[in-house]
């Protein structure tokens, strides 16, 4: 019992106290007769388990995940001060963790006369794998100081909350960033071909998550070449880097100032602002949004953001002969060619993912194949394959690929 007023004085992690969990546990330790009160927190760790796919020693996994959020102050100072804490304030966390290290170790059959916690398995698996190697790390930590440098270095790479968990995010209606639960786990390396397009878009990203100058992005060319999915794999890839993907709509544009204050508080991470498919007819006109913030504006574009793009289109506003024509009544006739064509001319670099010939077509083919372990003769896939983009929307990836489902929804 002993345990009970340590729980209590907790300060840089005092926040743990406000859990309803936390608080529950700590009344269970007061009134250790108390059955109902029992039950009760046995079910909440359980129902907790499964909706966050925690397992193992339950109370600790519970308690790490907690952690993670980052609600304490050494989370929060490690990202405002671009990773190191302040030695007063390091003293102090691990005057917490002498605290907490007990309970972390201890089963929880210890304070709940049963085992169903102490070895619990959720009915899905987690795929946070940062949250994984997190609880994989405070297992092994062998001393309260161990486990402080654990949880700084988690705060360093990953940051706290919702910025740990999700690697990309969306802007909604409340004007807040909303992490995407169900990303796409594309890897770059699972777009065939296009091998000059990546190696572009790969080292204009590193140069930028090092800190050295790179350039917003426009990816275009035709439909289903993969510009899309060479985007989202980024946010897969450099994860652990610190890259987050920030996907918004062309009619959240008028949003951008904000969105970009927003991204500039998260000074420790680095974000890509994601518009997919992205143009304009001639008559909208957020696409001025875009232009201000890219470059222009009298506020700076963030030194953690960039803005990549795909279209279809090379000039993303749509121009028609009518503007180039002698008809036009705009006296001043090539200020409005150049206004369609300056939004484009703002990205610093365009990478163009044109359709596949048709052997770069049958090596997507192949590939996906054999990805898919699918048992069939290479003459038997080049055949069908042909046959398949004839009749369907042409040679591309996207054609490639839903050749080989139809292949695996047969077999």
């Amino acid at each position: 019992m002993s345990i009970i007023p340590n729980i209590q004085n907790l300060i840089v992690c005092r926040s743990l106290l406000e859990d309803g969990i936390i608080k529950k546990f700590i009344t269970r330790l007061k009134e250790n007769n108390h059955s109902d009160l029992k039950n009760a927190l046995i079910y909440e760790l359980i129902d907790k388990a499964e909706s966050l796919n925690l397992s193992g020693n339950l109370l600790s996994s519970y308690i790490v995940y907690l952690m993670a959020q980052g609600k304490n102050i050494a989370a929060v100072m490690t990202e405002k001060s671009q990773g190191t804490i302040g030695s007063s304030l390091y003293r102090a966390f691990i005057n917490d963790m002498e605290i907490i290290y007990p309970l972390l170790k201890a089963s929880p059959s210890t304070y709940f006369d049963t085992s169903l916690l102490d070895d619990y398995q959720s009915t899905l698996k987690c795929n946070n794998l940062s949250i994984i190697d997190l609880q994989d790390k405070v297992k092994t930590a062998t001393s309260p100081k161990i486990l402080a440098d654990t949880f700084i270095d988690y705060y360093r790479t990953y940051g706290f909350g919702d910025i740990a968990n999700f690697r990309a995010f969306r802007w909604n209606d409340t004007k807040k960033l909303i992490g995407i639960r169900h990303f796409d786990k594309m890897s770059i390396d699972e777009i065939i071909g296009y091998e000059y397009q990546k190696s572009v878009l790969l080292a204009n990203t590193e140069a930028f998550l090092s800190g050295k100058p790179a350039n917003n992005a426009l990816l275009v060319g035709a439909r289903g070449t993969g510009k899309s999915s060479s985007v989202k794999a980024l946010a897969n890839r450099y994860f652990s880097h610190g890259l987050r993907l920030v996907e918004i709509t062309k009619n959240q544009l008028v949003s951008l100032p904000q969105i970009m204050e927003t991204l500039r508080q998260s000074s420790r991470k680095k974000f890509i602002i994601f518009l997919d498919d992205l143009s304009f007819e001639d008559f909208e006109v957020e696409y001025k949004y875009l232009k201000s913030n890219i470059e222009g504006g009298v506020e700076s574009k963030p030194d953690n953001v960039l803005i990549y793009a795909t279209s279809n289109r090379r000039h993303l506003i749509k121009e028609t002969w009518k503007d180039r024509g002698a008809e036009n009544d705009d006296i001043h006739r090539a200020d409005t060619v150049n206004e369609t064509i300056s939004l484009s001319d703002r990205f610093g670099i365009t990478i163009s993912y044109l359709s596949p010939n048709q052997e770069e077509y049958l090596d997507i083919v192949l590939g996906l194949a054999k990805k898919y372990n699918l048992n069939i003769s290479a003459e038997e896939l080049r055949a069908g394959a042909i046959a398949w983009e004839v009749s369907h929307s042409g040679r591309s990836g996207r054609t490639a690929q839903q050749y080989i489902n139809h292949l695996l929804g047969k077999n």
